[in-house]
């Protein structure tokens, strides 16, 4: 296990603030006190932690001269095959499928995170912004851990968007999938598990639509003394289950024959423990500073039903500016 592990333990029994990042594979963890982070930049709409940089005016990011460049749809396509036959194996039930999508933004890493509407927020200058709708885990000073997986995503401009997503049984098969998932790995860590609402729809507005997103919300109960074990119950629970799929562990093994990018942050966590409870994110939404320009990931679940020009679809459309 990463050493970063032991010193978020470390820090979260000392009742230190601090922030911790935490790659997709595990092999970069990095905690910094709240008081050193910089020049990282760190905002958690609903935390008392929100952004150590001096307050800024929220202006809305334009839309001219966003332009996507996704892989060519025979590229995804010869991918999503390989998914669908380890599926029809018995290798894996969902697997989440991801690509990098050069963009052309005439703004910076800096200018992204500044003006971009969204309850969690990470910048790290140079390497990356990440502005993210979905939580992670989050725990109470009493030990209470909750965790929020989003599966399913329609245009709210569908007639009877939202009907429709939920009647979707691809989209409920896939959704409940990850809900087991995750409530095996609350589990691991925790008792008392329960799924304390099913299925919930949250509204994303975008600079160039509104999308509908599906979520649940599942809680459990950590022992007392839950501090000094923290960095052990993140690492039994990462990566997350919502951005890999079922069984985790062989499914996992596929992203790594499949994916023709490596993810490294990106499907990776960040968090704030604020001297008494934890908030965190999954790190979708993720734009990258790379030699040749900004890439931008984005994926989505493959089941057995899934539609490959349906699921390239849903991958550009997550390809978008918050507002």
């Amino acid at each position: 296990m990463h050493e970063g592990f032991a010193e978020i333990s470390r820090l979260a029994h000392a009742g230190t603030p601090f922030l911790f990042i935490v790659s997709y594979d595990k092999s970069e963890v990095v905690v910094r006190p709240l008081d050193a982070i910089a020049p990282l930049r760190v905002a958690i709409r609903e935390s008392r932690i929100v952004n150590r940089q001096p307050k800024t005016t929220h202006y809305p990011l334009p839309t001219t001269h966003f332009q996507k460049h996704p892989v060519p749809f025979a590229t995804y396509e010869k991918a999503f095959d390989r998914v669908i036959e380890e599926i029809r194996a018995g290798n894996t039930y969902l697997l989440n499928l991801t690509f990098s999508t050069p963009v052309d933004l005439p703004w910076s890493l800096e200018e992204i995170y500044e003006r971009a509407n969204a309850p969690f927020k990470l910048l790290w200058p140079g390497r990356f912004v990440c502005f993210t709708p979905e939580p992670f885990v989050k725990i109470t000073l009493e030990g209470v851990i909750a965790t929020y997986p989003m599966k399913g995503t329609i245009d709210a401009a569908v007639p009877d968007a939202e009907a429709k997503i939920l009647a979707d049984e691809k989209e409920m098969a896939e959704h409940v999938m990850v809900v087991d998932l995750l409530r095996n790995d609350l589990g691991i860590v925790g008792r008392e598990v329960h799924v304390r609402r099913f299925r919930y729809v949250d509204r994303l507005v975008t600079h160039d639509k509104t999308l509908l997103q599906v979520s649940s919300h599942i809680e459990a109960k950590l022992e007392n003394g839950w501090q000094g074990r923290l960095g052990e119950i993140l690492a039994k629970m990462l990566p997350a289950g919502s951005i890999t799929g079922t069984p985790k562990k062989r499914t996992c093994e596929i992203i790594d024959a499949v994916e023709s990018h490596d993810r490294g942050f990106f499907t990776g966590v960040f968090g704030v423990f604020d001297g008494k409870s934890l908030q965190s994110a999954v790190m979708i939404r993720f734009i990258e500073q790379t030699p040749k320009g900004l890439v931008y990931k984005s994926g989505g679940g493959i089941t057995i039903d899934s539609d490959a020009r349906a699921e390239y679809r849903e991958m550009i459309d997550k390809v978008y500016l918050p507002v």
